[in-house]
């Protein structure tokens, strides 16, 4: 009855929005439309699984915004989800909703929300609907900056665990204090000072934990973790140092071991017109962070933190096909990145200039020197024996390679209407660390996307690539068409093939019309198995084939 009325109130709210965001004198209510569909077909030669005649994952956001006053809701309809989110999402209901009061420089919110302390490392709230990830906290936050020169945060409240909220509770606090605010020469010199604390605890309750038959685990039911971080600027000089430590921990994630985790980062960046560099590490050991400590590992739900990815995040096809998972149990991680643009009417920068990119990324495991169980008949798992603190690990201790690449991308315009990208990127996957089998995977990627304006209205876009490697299923080329056809069409092709050991072919034939707040997106489609990454976070999609329609309307 209740989603019922859920139901009703969101169709009337929707009608007031009509096609624009309604002025209430000082109030306006926005909102949004999403819907993915697609109607499936058998096919046993990419291996898709039966779903049905129709799957769809569809949205409808409402938000109504004042000057003290805001609030807002989700409904969420996947009775019928798209391939990849049947046993976790199948269903439908309102699991967003919330309420913000604005007053004197403070925020006081009710319901739901997402939140961020630093750069995750203890708490990161965020959703992200492709990869199937929403750990949002229903609960109260406050954030204020009554204080000036001081932010502070204090929240409090449960975890969404797809349709159902965890039995544990989350609370923390945020203090970030910015120096310039307080003393007026660094701002006369362009410099920054950051300091940033944060500590949250999860509170759950006990159960029945054995490590031995006869040894019942004592589980923490308070778990707390604190971060630091300080952050020094100066004209294009940033630096950033950040430390965070969690306590013992026993969970599924680390075979109930009662190891403390830690994760440090340092991250330098400087800029300037022209020019910029990017150098960061980072070494995590055991922080899985999560609400239900008996949580699946291999689920994407219920993490409190975030560690963020030290890869770049590809968006050619190929560059992608091995994407790498963060290993939260722990990795030693560098990157780094430069960016030169030569200069108009050099002998490397022509006409129009060219833009020069280098990247890489260096991912190892953590040294392990398992600790020997104390208890006859422990379970002893990956990470050492079940009650026990499971092992040792040097700070500089380095294990087997999880991944690297190093590429080289040049962008560069010829003529006032032919644009070319061209990328190398040299790749290694170890396929048996991150997906669970398959060898360490060795690729050479070479990528060329050139772009040409016909006319005022009509664009052309042509994407060639290429994968070469003696492993796994061997090489794969990949070939785009696309036609944009201003302001209302885009027409697109396109052909991903193994050459290698399957010989499959996976197409896609796609028309994308859009008018004024409307989007939708229609045509046939074949996609291999794979895994879906953004930011370190993955989630595996089975195969699919069929008619896919995907509709957005913003009002």
């Amino acid at each position: 009855m209740k989603r019922h009325i859920t139901l009703v109130t969101a169709i009337v709210l929707t009608a007031i929005g009509t096609s624009y965001a309604v002025d209430l004198g000082e109030a306006s209510i926005t909102g949004n439309i999403q819907s993915d569909m697609l109607v499936p077909q058998q096919d046993d030669a990419i291996g898709t699984e039966n779903t049905g005649v129709f799957n769809t994952n569809t949205y409808l956001t409402l938000n109504a915004f004042s000057k003290y006053i805001s609030a807002g809701l989700r409904v969420e309809f996947l009775e019928y989800p798209l391939p990849g989110f049947e046993q976790d999402f199948k269903g439908w209901g309102l699991p967003h909703f919330y309420a913000t009061g604005n007053i004197a420089k403070t925020e006081i919110t009710g319901g739901t929300f997402y939140e961020q302390f630093g750069s995750g490392f203890i708490l990161y709230g965020y959703e992200e609907r492709s990869l199937g990830v929403d750990n949002s906290i229903l609960g109260g936050r406050v954030v204020t900056s009554i204080i000036p020169g001081a932010r502070i945060k204090v929240l409090g409240g449960v975890q969404r665990d797809y349709w159902e909220w965890t039995n544990a509770a989350i609370y923390g606090g945020d203090l970030e204090l910015t120096f310039e605010d307080w003393i007026k020469p660094m701002n006369e010199h362009n410099t920054r000072l950051m300091l940033g604390l944060s500590y949250v605890s999860r509170h759950e309750g006990d159960e029945d934990i054995y490590a031995a038959p006869g040894y019942r685990l004592n589980l923490p039911q308070n778990v707390g973790a604190f971060d630091a971080r300080i952050k020094f600027g100066k004209g294009g000089f940033d630096l950033l140092a950040e430390y965070a430590y969690k306590a013992n921990d026993p969970s599924a994630s680390n075979g109930y071991i009662y190891r403390p985790g830690q994760v440090a980062m340092l991250s330098a960046s400087y800029s300037q017109r022209g020019m910029s560099l990017l150098l960061q590490a980072k070494r995590s050991d055991n922080f899985a962070f999560r609400t239900e400590r008996s949580a699946d590992p291999k689920s994407s739900a219920c993490y409190i933190n975030y560690l963020p990815a030290f890869t770049y995040q590809h968006t050619y096809a190929l560059a992608a096909l091995y994407p790498y998972a963060t290993q939260m149990m722990g990795e030693w991680a560098f990157q780094g990145e430069f960016r030169y643009t030569f200069k108009r009417k050099t002998a490397l920068g022509g006409r129009y200039g060219t833009d020069l990119i280098l990247r890489g990324s260096l991912i190892y495991d953590i040294e392990r020197n398992m600790v020997e169980p104390t208890l006859a008949n422990a379970t002893v798992g990956k990470y050492g024996a079940m009650g026990s603190d499971g092992y040792t690990s040097p700070f500089f201790g380095m294990g087997g390679l999880l991944y690297a690449e190093a590429g080289l991308e040049i962008n560069k315009k010829f003529t006032k209407d032919f644009k070319l990208n061209a990328m190398y990127m040299f790749q290694k996957y170890n396929k048996s660390v991150i997906e669970g089998e398959g060898g360490m995977i060795n690729s050479h990627i070479i990528v060329l996307d050139g772009k040409y304006q016909i006319s005022r209205k009509v664009t052309a876009r042509v994407e060639l690539q290429y994968l070469h490697t003696k492993q796994d299923q061997g090489d794969w080329v990949y070939g785009l068409a696309e036609v944009s056809v201003l302001p209302y069409l885009m027409f697109t092709v396109s052909d991903m093939w193994n050459t290698g050991s399957t010989n499959l072919h996976y197409y896609q034939a796609l028309v994308t019309g859009t008018y004024k707040s409307h989007r939708l997106q229609a045509g046939y489609v074949r996609t291999r198995a794979g895994y879906n990454c953004a930011g370190g976070v993955c989630r595996y999609i089975p195969a699919t084939r069929g008619v896919q329609i995907s509709y957005s309307y913003n009002f």
